[in-house]
């Protein structure tokens, strides 16, 4: 079955909702989690800590170099992501505003490659 990545974007600087609202977001994504697990399409998922908690590692010249902070500079981060089992990118589509509700967040539906065949 098709796998598709589900990805959650934050946009930096905005203000953090309050508390509770954090606290009803976080119960309505445990409970889209559930879903996922229950209907056999959860592969895995995760929230990520902010942007620039993160180190670019480049390894694709003569030394390895890393910096520190996000590797793209937009104000547009990833914030979190599911990896779902989907028969077609409908039913993903359909996932994804499920999870866009629970998380209160846009989030990006895109599919995996195939695999080459041997």
């Amino acid at each position: 079955m098709p796998q598709y990545l589900l990805s959650v974007h934050m946009v930096e600087g905005q203000p953090q909702p309050p508390e509770e609202d954090i606290k009803v977001m976080y119960a309505a994504v445990d409970t889209f989690n559930a879903k996922l697990q229950k209907q056999g399409a959860w592969v895995f998922a995760g929230g990520l800590h902010p942007a620039d908690t993160a180190t670019v590692v480049d390894a694709t010249g003569p030394e390895v170099l890393t910096t520190d902070g996000p590797f793209a500079e937009a104000k547009e981060q990833l914030g979190g992501f599911w990896v779902v089992n989907a028969p077609d990118l409908d039913q993903a589509l359909q996932l994804a505003a499920e999870g866009s509700a629970a998380c209160r967040a846009p989030v990006e539906v895109r599919p995996f490659q195939d695999e080459p065949e041997s």
